[in-house]
């Protein structure tokens, strides 16, 4: 269950750089909750509500001859589409019992933005503390893998995140591995690079002690 407000639900969240293959795993993750028997709710960051969509939508069709957002301003954005997300569509799906499977949650706010854009800790400590309102995932899932391995899955990068540097994407990796090490009762680090299904299978393992 949930760390905070006593919900009867299961909070997963999926986490990783690009290309990881985070969707692929949330849509095995939600068949299996459903196969077994419960309520099986995905979503994903930024997005899953009117209003997280057209936010998503403004910040990746940003073109590659236009500025990109300022680090403050993509804090701001990422974590205002995440207090809906949490408001509308999360607790009320905890609160009545179900599982919910989220593509990026609030870590991926701490290894973007605090690692990779290099903003301050506690600035987006705060900001991810008023986007969630304490709520923490049962457990988090990171599909790890070397970002030069992970360009190589597409041909092209088609938002200006996908369009940053390697080394930038190497600081988001860091982020994340230090995060799941600090915390290892919650994460589950797996090998992004192996096979779709052992990676699922893994992932089930663990998710299915927490039902």
């Amino acid at each position: 269950m949930t760390e905070t407000g006593g919900h009867r639900g299961v909070f997963v969240t999926l986490e990783g750089g690009e290309h990881a293959g985070k969707s692929t795993q949330q849509e095995a993750l939600w068949r299996l909750v459903r196969e077994a028997g419960r309520e099986a709710v995905a979503c994903r960051e930024p997005g899953g509500t009117a209003l997280g969509e057209r936010l998503r939508d403004a910040l990746f069709a940003t073109a590659p001859d236009e500025p990109p957002p300022s680090p403050a301003a993509e804090l701001l954005l990422f974590n205002a589409a995440r207090a809906q997300l949490v408001d509308e569509v999360i607790r009320p799906a905890l609160d009545r019992g179900a599982v919910v499977i989220c593509d990026r949650f609030a870590d991926s706010t701490v290894a973007y933005q605090q690692y990779g854009r290099g903003l301050n800790g506690l600035l987006v400590s705060m900001a991810i503390d008023i986007a969630t309102d304490g709520l923490v995932p049962d457990l988090t899932v990171l599909l790890d893998m070397d970002p030069a391995e992970a360009s190589r899955r597409v041909d092209t990068e088609t938002d200006y995140l996908e369009r940053e540097a390697l080394d930038f994407h190497r600081r988001v990796r860091r982020g994340f591995l230090e995060l799941a090490a600090a915390e290892p009762s919650r994460w589950l680090v797996l090998d992004a690079t192996k096979p779709a299904m052992q990676i699922t299978h893994a992932a089930w393992a663990r998710l299915q002690a927490l039902l």
